[in-house]
């Protein structure tokens, strides 16, 4: 059967780490402190604005300007080597941050699933998302800043420095995430995982961006590409010409071009990631096979086939159960399976109600 249009849902895969954390007696800890300003950090903050140096700034190169390819073997070495060297507080960072992400994934996901109208599927990537929103962050002024830090999840208590939030450690922690991720890969014997993200900067030619917020990004991901084109007479050829310059650049195939593009836009800021990994024992099926999105609705996707022992975990009263298909030391695939397919929506709403930290730890070999 091949229906005219369907819609697919986005699949979440949720990348986690967790860590715990030990407190006395009687001592306060703001459950945010290590992702807002420090009192010597706005010190500085306060002293600079009343200096009021003027940023520098500068105009993007031209799109055509020769770039050399992205070394995606050299990044995910230095991210392993980076994750390495990491302090406690650190990684206690990265997993506050993590957690943030994963909340604003579900609730992406959640609107998505019920105003997606476009044939054909999506993706949502909620690290991409929220490392782009951080991002603006930087640049934010009131009252856009705080609103972007509270979608972002954490909430200013006043309206004092110390409340808020530090995008510079946000975006450092993001990339801390993907360094454990990679560095974890090559654990016990499994192949490394691939993780890479290319941040494509694309202005209008006579935009000047400011140094300060190049640095910035520069946290989130080190292959920063700013570059300027005039789309005002046709936004189309310049997306193209968007696409042809991050796969010569990557080698990575681009399935479909920027959308959407206005004619007097002065700014494109994409965020494109590459996540590659190897699972054991699983082999590519000969030719695509029928999917069921539900209960009278199937398409052809490839599929791949896989045994062995997996964590599993049952929940015979809602009707679905969830496998766990291991990536590396600290990442994998969570499938969601529901045991009837005309029980998908009512299931998708209860898994993910569920705290995935505790259902993770409930799982069993199966």
């Amino acid at each position: 059967m091949a229906p005219g249009s369907v819609t697919l849902r986005a699949a979440v895969l949720c990348l986690l780490a967790w860590a715990g954390l030990a407190a006395g007696d009687r001592v306060y800890i703001h459950p945010f402190h290590l992702l807002v300003h420090s009192k010597s950090s706005c010190d500085q903050l306060e002293k600079a604005s009343a200096e009021t140096p003027t940023d520098p700034t500068f105009v993007p190169v031209p799109i055509q300007t020769q770039t050399p390819p992205v070394d995606e073997e050299a990044l995910c070495h230095q991210l392993a080597l980076a994750a390495e060297k990491l302090g406690a507080e650190d990684r206690l960072r990265a997993t506050k941050v993590g957690m943030l992400v994963n909340f604003m994934g579900f609730r992406m996901y959640k609107m998505l699933s019920e105003t997606w109208s476009g044939a054909g599927g999506a993706v949502l990537s909620p690290t991409a998302l929220f490392g782009t929103l951080a991002s603006f962050y930087l640049g934010a002024l009131e009252p856009t800043a705080s609103r972007l830090q509270a979608f972002l999840g954490v909430p200013g208590e006043d309206l004092g420095c110390t409340s808020r939030l530090d995008g510079h450690k946000v975006l450092s922690a993001l990339q801390t995430i993907q360094g454990l991720l990679v560095a974890s890969g090559s654990a016990g014997g499994r192949a490394r995982l691939q993780l890479t993200t290319v941040v494509g900067l694309f202005t209008a030619p006579s935009l000047r961006l400011k140094q300060p917020f190049m640095q910035g990004l520069a946290l989130l991901t080190p292959v920063v590409l700013p570059r300027s084109l005039d789309w005002s007479v046709d936004p189309d050829l310049a997306a193209e010409k968007m696409d042809r310059f991050v796969q010569a650049v990557t080698g990575w195939k681009m399935h479909r071009p920027p959308s959407g593009i206005s004619a007097d836009s002065t700014l494109l800021f994409n965020t494109y990631v590459h996540f590659q990994g190897k699972m054991k024992g699983f082999s590519l099926l000969a030719g695509p096979q029928e999917f069921w999105v539900d209960n009278s609705t199937s398409v052809s996707v490839p599929m791949l086939s896989g045994t062995g022992t997996f964590q599993h975990w049952n929940d015979a009263q809602n009707n679905f159960s969830v496998t766990r298909v291991p990536l590396s030391g600290s990442a994998g695939l969570l499938l969601v399976r529901s045991h009837h397919a005309s029980d998908l929506d009512r299931v998708e709403a209860v898994a993910f109600q569920h705290d995935f930290v505790s259902l993770v730890k409930s799982l069993s070999p199966r």
